[in-house]
């Protein structure tokens, strides 16, 4: 929450150390501390103000959405684009978004050059319109803590679609939704398409029939950009695994290397409340990785690829997220030695001969392979995508991972904070926090994390007037391409009648 609201709800900033603020949990466990604001209909108009200067003062701002279903899972990898883009509007049409997170990063520059504060919210909805609801998403989400009870008591209402009369002065989330379009920031997101489409569709207008128009929309509503961090780590900071919770604790990892070693890292701060927003404030913690204690088992390698296990918290093997990149960075050491060692004896045979050779190009995203039997990591996608869902009644893929597990569909598990393991417990590697409660607004602070990291890894930008992240503007990483989305308005398209007259309004009423 700003600093300066009306309600005086921050009294001070809480510095942090080694990127992120501390609390103690216990004398010999340190435990990293997020404040996530927990937002609903009863307290919507009291935080209303400090939103908005959130967003208004944000350098960028990363979102996630919890969302009651997808529909069809196999219209989702269509190899066609634009047939993919139908099917994504289609559950937009009929389903709803039963949550929304936001993160608003700060730019300090006045402390550091990769200083920022950042303020976190969880926005609980309720769309007043019919809309579908998949038993898959109930129980996923029930499981993982999400109150129902809750949501139809407090979400905040919303409807989808066109504005029904002038709504641009009220205080709804369709306005909040366009102050975030007249603030002008970048915007982050983890595998953004879906997302990007149930936004359009939920909190602005109805949306185009094409996808050409959809992006030519998107390019005059965020002209800072759309940024996605999925294709950020996988493309660029070439990470092994890019679901979401391994992209945010592999970056952290990295983020405290560079910080002992004295080279630039990102640092964060977030604000201190007082004890009346205690009960509107839920601290996330997490083990940080100086802590991590491994467990015996060995990594699930489903798991670790996807981010995603058919067998939940009854598998045997761990879902540690550190145990997993500890597994990853051995296995990319051994790896480099065998080369150096390979490269040593095949320039001590050719130097004979005069014969230069130089070392293995690697012109894609590296990529983790989790099976013997020789299929290539295509062919496990597509055999996912055609019988997991139906083979696992009781889980569907987590719609912030790969869509290479078959679906993007409403959160089953693996983008949560790795919870520390209680001493003495045999039940399961890999237990589930109860309280779940908050995983949109966490999942867009972790999907933010990412993105201020990578653009601290990337280096100075040459071009202070030119995009934020040049190599990221405006792609939308898209599952089983090697090409992004870009998002772009050609001179084939144009935007949409609903748009024209959305931004028209927009702009007057600011």
């Amino acid at each position: 929450m700003a600093a300066d609201s009306d309600d005086g709800a921050v009294s001070a900033l809480a510095a942090s150390d080694g990127g992120v603020s501390k609390c103690s949990k216990s004398e010999k466990e340190l435990v990293v501390q997020v404040p996530v604001v927990d937002v609903q209909s009863d307290n919507f108009k009291k935080i209303w103000p400090s939103l908005l200067l959130a967003i208004k003062t944000a350098s960028f701002v990363a979102v996630d959405t919890e969302l009651s279903g997808l529909g069809d899972r196999k219209s989702l990898l269509n190899q066609c684009i634009e047939e993919r883009y139908k099917a994504v509007c289609q559950a937009a049409r009929t389903r709803s978004v039963l949550s929304l997170g936001l993160a608003c990063f700060k730019q300090q520059p006045d402390k550091s050059e990769h200083s920022y504060l950042a303020q976190v919210f969880n926005l609980t909805l309720l769309c007043v319109e019919e809309y579908v609801i998949e038993p898959k998403s109930v129980q996923f989400l029930v499981q993982h803590g999400f109150n129902f009870n809750r949501q139809y008591a407090h979400g905040i209402p919303y409807h989808k679609g066109n504005d029904k009369g002038d709504e641009s002065q009220s205080q709804s989330v369709r306005t909040l939704f366009l102050e975030l379009i007249r603030a002008r920031r970048p915007l982050v997101l983890h595998n953004g398409l879906i997302d990007l489409v149930f936004l359009y569709q939920n909190f602005y207008a109805h949306l185009p029939e094409s996808l050409g128009t959809f992006t030519a929309d998107l390019c005059e509503m965020f002209p800072a950009g759309i940024y996605d961090t999925k294709y950020a780590v996988e493309f660029h900071a070439r990470f092994v695994a890019s679901y979401l919770e391994y992209a945010f604790r592999k970056c952290e990892r990295e983020n405290g290397k560079q910080q002992a070693a004295g080279s630039p890292h990102l640092t964060l701060e977030f604000c201190s409340y007082p004890s009346s927003m205690r009960a509107h404030i839920d601290y996330r913690c997490c083990t940080s990785p100086a802590t991590h204690r491994p467990h015996p088992t060995s990594v699930c390698d489903n798991f670790s690829a996807y981010g995603w296990c058919p067998l939940g918290t009854q598998c045997p093997r761990s879902h540690n997220i550190d145990l997993i990149i500890d597994a990853d960075e051995a296995a990319v050491e051994d790896k480099r030695r065998r080369r150096r060692r390979r490269e040593k004896r095949r320039r001590a045979l050719l130097s004979l001969s005069g014969t230069q050779t130089s070392g293995e190009a690697e012109d894609g995203p590296p990529v983790k392979q989790v099976c013997e039997d020789g299929l290539k990591v295509e062919e496990i996608e597509q055999e996912v995508a055609e019988n997991d869902t139906a083979n696992q009644p009781g889980c569907e893929e987590d719609h912030k991972n790969d869509l290479e597990k078959g679906v993007k569909a409403a959160r089953p598990g693996g983008t949560d904070m790795a919870t520390p393991e209680v001493p003495g417990s045999q039940a399961s590697p890999n237990s589930v926090p109860g309280d779940g409660l908050h995983r949109a607004g966490f999942d867009a602070f972790m999907t933010g994390y990412v993105m201020a990291y990578v653009k601290v890894s990337r280096g100075p930008q040459p071009c202070r007037s030119g995009p934020w992240l040049p190599e990221c503007h405006n792609k939308v990483y898209l599952s089983g391409k090697a090409v992004p989305l870009t998002v772009a308005k050609s001179q084939f398209s144009r935007s949409s009648k609903a748009h024209s007259q959305k931004m028209k309004l927009t702009w007057d009423s600011s």
